[in-house]
């Protein structure tokens, strides 16, 4: 076994009874039935050799990792000034799906792009004759990264539609102040869907290593990306990635990362790997509570820190 893999696994199977200490999500009644004990791991060089352990082949919903590429595609398809005229640039404080600075802000738009706010008006920008193939454009340019077919978890996603009301909200209030400029059903109905794309940890390392390489595609040696883009996500990454604990994350791990309340976490060491973590037991922040013990140990033992 190769050295990496080895270390790999060690830090896997020792992190593996944090599961217990966490609970799979629930306000998505579709991500409950999650077994809260499954754990994996992947890291992507970039020359595209694959380590990896644990629960690797299991698939999960990307949730608010999609979030990352949605942004990307958003500015490619407008530009940095045009997207950020409607969403900032901070970090909350508050958890992902508050929406209490909504309205107490001026001018009144979400803090920053990670945040449901955000992401729900980071959805309305990318263009498309109708949603289809906006939701189309999202899934080519993952499959295009990863090399392979994603699917949509059609009970995911239909159990997200049917319980999405503070999204919901937060998506009317932004259409009444004028960030929200498209129909809004047709902008939550792609936000749910994008949120509910399935991938397993190694299409997950493979999406980390994308913005580990600069843009550059791995897979394929083809700019998928603007480098400028690439820089911009993962600097939301440090700063707001993993939601209302991304200060202590920045400090304990040190590396670019964002999560998703389906488990996955995905993180990026700049000119190095991408990183695919996956175990929907969470912590109270909405964040793989064993999945962070690995990143932690994986940090420590290879210095990945940027800082």
């Amino acid at each position: 076994m190769r050295e990496l893999e080895k270390l790999l696994t060690n830090i896997t199977e020792k992190n593996k009874e944090y599961c217990k200490e966490g609970k799979v999500a629930s306000y998505i009644p579709a991500l409950a039935r999650q077994k809260f004990d499954m754990l994996g791991a992947v890291i992507v060089d970039l020359d595209n050799n694959i380590y990896s352990a644990g629960d690797v082949n299991e698939k999960f919903t990307l949730q608010s990792v999609s979030k990352i590429f949605t942004l990307m595609i958003a500015i490619m398809d407008n530009s940095v000034e045009e997207v950020f005229s409607k969403v900032g640039m901070e970090p909350t404080g508050d958890p992902f799906n508050s929406i209490v600075k909504l309205e107490t802000m001026n001018p009144s738009k979400p803090l920053n792009p990670m945040i449901n706010a955000g992401a729900i008006a980071i959805s309305s920008m990318i263009k498309g004759k109708d949603n289809e193939e906006r939701y189309n454009r999202v899934v080519d340019f993952i499959e295009s990264v990863i090399g392979e077919p994603v699917t949509l978890n059609e009970a995911v996603y239909l159990s997200e539609k049917a319980t999405g009301d503070r999204n919901r909200a937060a998506a009317y209030f932004m259409k009444d102040v004028g960030v929200i400029e498209e129909d809004v059903e047709e902008v939550l109905d792609l936000y749910f869907k994008h949120c509910s794309i399935e991938v397993d940890c190694i299409g997950l390392a493979k999406l980390g290593a994308i913005l580990a390489n600069q843009g550059i595609c791995p897979t394929t040696g083809e700019r998928v990306v603007p480098k400028e883009v690439t820089q911009l996500c993962k600097s939301f990454m440090i700063t707001c990635g993993m939601y209302n604990s991304s200060g202590e994350f920045a400090i304990k791990v040190g590396i670019p990362a964002k999560s998703g309340v389906g488990g996955g976490i995905m993180a990026v060491v700049p000119n190095k790997y991408g990183i695919g973590v996956w175990g929907p037991a969470l912590d109270a922040k909405g964040n793989s509570i064993a999945g962070i013990k690995v990143l932690e140990d994986l940090s420590k033992e290879l210095d990945l820190s940027i800082f």
